[in-house]
């Protein structure tokens, strides 16, 4: 008997600890213990930023959104900072003729996520760091970046740009991957493999190869850049062989990016530079306009 009462209390006692865990979600946590979060975070959040976006015929819409939240997610319980709630709002205006896409006049995406940034930063935050999961947002993000310079901010944003391919995990990786290399982009072997990994009971994967992924090959304008020059590609708004997809592989590429985010979350944490640097920028700039 004295056994079984010792055993129910340890099986009370951890599922109390479970309870009381500081969750990391920014819509999880209770208001008051915001302040603990604040420091066990070093006044760190995320900002995933994903999309929806017609993902092949067979992915979710939401695919990129859903990748960058399990990314975070999975990250943090690792390397502790707060993860803000569900952000799709980025380019996607060449995906504005498929269903389901939510595409946003430009100033409004500029403008919403530096509003975000400073409500962010408004609630204790003074790093703000951006895990972007879609392939059409990397020339807005950079252009954002810069911007923040052209007036003064308490925080600072760090965009996340990847922890690079170690020579082992690319071998691992070549020997892995299936289809032609080169075409594999949206919805293709790589991103199906992640969401296979994440959330296979999202895949329609009977319908992989209902649609071409192939390049189209529509435009030949050497050294000129034109904004339909993707639509001229992958008018299906697919670039890829999503069959060739599987779980294990998802698994192999989602093991490494979280460790490499871990790396940079890591190092944005311990940072003290870049604040430091950022007001003397600022200052001297004020100093000039004087």
């Amino acid at each position: 008997m004295k056994t079984c009462l010792s055993l129910l209390a340890a099986l009370l006692f951890s599922v109390a600890c479970f309870a009381q865990e500081l969750p990391a979600r920014w819509d999880e946590l209770v208001a008051t213990d915001f302040p603990k979060a604040l420091e066990k975070s070093s006044r760190t959040c995320i900002l995933p930023i994903g999309i929806l976006e017609k993902h092949g015929p067979h992915s979710p819409i939401g695919t990129d959104l859903i990748h960058v939240r399990e990314w975070a997610a999975r990250a943090v319980r690792s390397e502790y900072a707060v993860v803000f709630p569900d952000y799709f709002y980025g380019q996607i205006n060449e995906a504005r003729h498929q269903p389901g896409t939510f595409a946003l006049p430009s100033k409004v995406i500029y403008e919403l996520l530096e509003e975000t940034c400073d409500e962010i930063a408004r609630n204790g935050f003074d790093k703000i760091v951006i895990l972007n999961g879609h392939g059409g947002n990397p020339e807005f993000l950079r252009f954002f970046m810069q911007s923040l310079l052209n007036k003064r901010h308490n925080y600072a944003v760090y965009l996340y740009t990847g922890g690079g391919r170690d020579a082992d995990y690319a071998k691992q990786y070549h020997a892995m991957h299936k289809s032609p290399m080169a075409n594999d982009q949206h919805a293709g072997e790589d991103e199906t493999s992640v969401l296979m990994y994440y959330r296979p009971d999202l895949m329609r994967m009977d319908r992989a190869a209902s649609q071409s992924g192939a390049d189209q090959k529509r435009s030949d304008l050497p050294g000129l850049y034109t904004p339909i020059w993707w639509y001229s590609s992958y008018p299906n708004h697919y670039a890829g062989e999503g069959d060739k997809a599987t779980a294990e592989f998802g698994k192999f590429i989602t093991d490494h990016e979280i460790a490499s985010f871990i790396k940079a979350l890591q190092e944005v944490k311990a940072d003290t530079k870049t604040l430091q640097l950022q007001n003397e920028f600022y200052d001297k700039v004020d100093k000039l306009n004087k």
